[in-house]
């Protein structure tokens, strides 16, 4: 009798502990899940339009404007103080985004294998990017030339959620934020398993769904390496 008593009170134990991991864990999926909404949303929306935007065609309401920035006198002979001069004179509030030096080099302006072509010094070409995902500048500099030319694209709506879904312009604080949505997805995944699981006798249809999507995944992928 005893013994029977025992052996009662471990399994109440046991199925205590199952049901408050089990309450843990939803409530973890759920501030999880809650945390990643509006960011899935935005991620969501622009990951669809981009996924199928040479059928969708949806609007992107772009502008876009040339122009020539006169450089001063003397020219700014590093690419750091091009930057700096750039910053200055376009009024922006920020450095470059990002900066693409090609050095200088010599190229045959012929055919592939005319030896008899004059070989011809190509000039180091900088370009530097500036803005965030609502409007973007490009100043394109080659060394040699009084001027710098400038491409300004402002964005619309599609466009700019565009930009922010891969992370054009933003900044390093936008980039961990969007980790920290997929650390959250990676999260979500699998405490929905194991909740599942847990929570579901029919575990071998779980188990064959969640098989059936992965070897879909794989086959997917495979096929297109």
């Amino acid at each position: 009798m005893d013994n029977t008593i025992a052996t009662d009170t471990r399994l109440d134990d046991g199925l205590q502990r199952r049901m408050a991991f089990v309450r843990w864990l939803r409530n973890t999926h759920g501030w999880f899940g809650l945390w990643g909404a509006v960011l899935g949303l935005m991620m969501g929306f622009s990951g669809i339009w981009l996924n199928h935007r040479n059928v969708l065609k949806l609007p992107q309401a772009q502008e876009r404007n040339r122009a020539q920035l006169a450089l001063p006198d003397p020219v700014p002979d590093t690419p750091e103080a091009m930057a700096a001069w750039l910053q200055d004179a376009l009024r922006m509030k920020a450095p470059p985004n990002n900066t693409r030096i090609e050095p200088g080099r010599t190229v045959a302006w012929a055919e592939k294998g005319d030896k008899t072509a004059p070989a011809l010094a190509q000039p180091a070409h900088w370009i530097f990017n500036f803005g965030g995902p609502r409007e973007t500048v490009q100043a394109d500099f080659w060394q040699g030339n009084r001027s710098v030319g400038i491409n300004t694209t402002s964005n619309g709506l599609i466009a700019t959620l565009t930009n922010m879904h891969k992370g054009t312009g933003m900044p390093v604080a936008w980039i961990l934020l969007i980790d920290t949505l997929a650390g959250s997805l990676v999260v979500l995944s699998i405490s929905g398993i194991t909740l599942w699981l847990l929570t579901h006798r029919r575990r071998k249809l779980g188990l064959s769904l969640f098989g059936l999507s992965l070897a879909t995944l794989l086959t997917v992928a495979l096929t297109n390496l």
